[in-house]
Parts: C-alpha cells; sequence; structure tokens
C-alpha cells in the first residue's frame, strides 16, 4: 500500500528538530532508521501528517566515554554499537544484542534511539538498555529531561516520552569492577524479533556472591520489564546451580504473557526461565 500524504522536513540540529515538533504538535511523528515506522505507514496503521526525519542531525550519532560508563546518541546505528570497542568493554550485552538485531541492512540503517522510542515488545535493545540500568535524556524545546530505563516503557509500544520530547541521548552508567553482562534470546527464524529475550547484569565479590544483579526480559508480555524477583534470589548468595536455577525460575512472575501465532503464553513461561538461566550463567561467567 502507499501511505497517506504527509509533509516532509529533515532538520539538521536537535533544537530545529524539537522546534518542528512543538510547532507540529500530536499530527507530527519522527522519523529516525525507519524501519518500525515505514512499514506502519504503507499499512496505514501510522497516518502522520508530518514526518521529521532526524537522519541529517549528525551531532546525534556518537558512542563517548561519560564517566567512565557511556553517552550513546540516539542516532547511533546497531552496526556501531555492535562493533564499537568500548561498548564491547564496557556494557557488551548491549554489543551483543545490537548484533542479534535482524539483518545487515537493518543493523546498518536502524538505530538505538527508534529502537527505544518505539517499544516494541519484542525489540532486543529495551531488555538490556533496564539490565544495563541506562537513562534516557530527552530534547524538547529549551530543555532537557532523564528518565530512568526502569520508568521509560510504559505498555504496548508507549514509552514516558511526551509529545513534544525528542529521545537524544542514553547513558549507561559505569559498571563495578567485577560486573559481567549477557543478552540471550529464542528468536523469530523469519524476522529475528525476540519470541523472548533475557538481557542480565550480574556483579560478584571475591568470593563468588552476587552482590548486585539487574535483569531485563523483552518479548514475553506487552512491554519490556524489569525481573525484581529473580534479582533478588540472585543477591547475597553464591552463584552454583541451584541458586541460578531458582532464581531463574521466577523470571516470569508478574508477566502477563503474549499469546501469537508464533508462541503460546506457556511456551513464553518456559522460554523465559530457560533464557534466564542462560544470561545470568553467560553474565555471572563474564563476571569472574
Amino acid at each position: 500500500m502507499i501511505p497517506t500524504a504527509f509533509e516532509y522536513h529533515a532538520p539538521s540540529s536537535v533544537a530545529d528538530a524539537a522546534s518542528l515538533l512543538a510547532q507540529h504538535g500530536a499530527g507530527a511523528k519522527i522519523l529516525a532508521g525507519g524501519h518500525s515506522l515505514i512499514p506502519l505507514m504503507k499499512l496505514r496503521l501510522a497516518q502522520p501528517e508530518v514526518l521529521i526525519d532526524l537522519g541529517k542531525i549528525s551531532e546525534m550519532s556518537y558512542i563517548r566515554d561519560n564517566n567512565g560508563g557511556l553517552a550513546i546518541g540516539a542516532m547511533t546505528t546497531y552496526n556501531d554499537i555492535e562493533h564499537s570497542d568500548l561498548v564491547i568493554s564496557r556494557a557488551r550485552a548491549l554489543a551483543e544484542a545490537s548484533g542479534m538485531v535482524a539483518d545487515r541492512q537493518v543493523r546498518n540503517r536502524g538505530t538505538i534511539g527508534g529502537s527505544l522510542a518505539h517499544a516494541d515488545p519484542a525489540g532486543d535493545l529495551p531488555a538490556v538498555i533496564i539490565a544495563l540500568g541506562a537513562q534516557m535524556v530527552t530534547s524538547s524545546t529549551g530543555e532537557h529531561r532523564t528518565i530512568s530505563a526502569d520508568d521509560f516503557f510504559v505498555d504496548l509500544l508507549t514509552t514516558a516520552l511526551l509529545p513534544t520530547e525528542i529521545l537524544s541521548e542514553i547513558q549507561i552508567p559505569a559498571l563495578p569492577s567485577g560486573t559481567g553482562t549477557a543478552y540471550a534470546k529464542f528468536g523469530n527464524k523469519a524476522s529475528h524479533y525476540a519470541v523472548v529475550g533475557v538481557a542480565a547484569t550480574i556483579t560478584l565479590d571475591g568470593s563468588g556472591t552476587c552482590t548486585e544483579a539487574r535483569i531485563g526480559i523483552t518479548g514475553a508480555g506487552p512491554k519490556a520489564t524489569r525481573a525484581t524477583a529473580v534479582e533478588d534470589a540472585l543477591k547475597g548468595n553464591k552463584m552454583d546451580d541451584g541458586t541460578i536455577q531458582g532464581a531463574a525460575s521466577q523470571a516470569g512472575s508478574g508477566i502477563d504473557f503474549n499469546e501469537d501465532i508464533h508462541a503460546s503464553g506457556e511456551y513464553r513461561a518456559h522460554l523465559t526461565t530457560v533464557f534466564a538461566e542462560r544470561a545470568i550463567r553467560q553474565a555471572a561467567a563474564r563476571a569472574g
């Protein structure tokens, strides 16, 4: 199908983009990589009156040191994140997940900001962002706002972004020494979306006891969620088989599991446990 008619703008700065968004209000849509929005427009499930393309704003694409952590511009591509030595050394799960997104063409064009702002329930990066304890920095006319990853994903395709806000930067805090991260997923063979994906950040002390844990889950329910029951079961315990298996068994706690042609709710619940265990084991091995 052909999209409905729309007005097109390609601003050259974040300030100009924010001004256009404020001017056109709810009738405007932000275009980042376009892999989510354009198909919706072709099917006329999305019919924006105005399209604001961020593709010419070079200042939104970067990966930088941020006090030992990372600052990543929202227009940074999956491919750049996957192959960044800085990301690999400081937040390996993010590089890992970026390399699992769709195919090479999508990874060369799709962006981290587009993925997070779209909040697809089967997207890979939301789970990782939650597990890393990231902060989302937004831009609007004359001001910025910071939103915790725990509060960012609200519901199906819904985030805490206001209609006048642009997601401009993702900040990942420096992780303590003795920390490992990992992402594991059961992917759809055709689309590579996560039927279930689990990201883990595990911190161990010198004795192998878990002192901190953050677990993010995607694909299982209507939005990416943090598995606090798993975290509580890990913290303060040695990372032996019993601890890991017992914690992973609680990964589905509180999730209203999706049901579709790809997997039943019961199967997703099983996959959530299996892939939670895999991600935790891998993160713990890297921490050690």
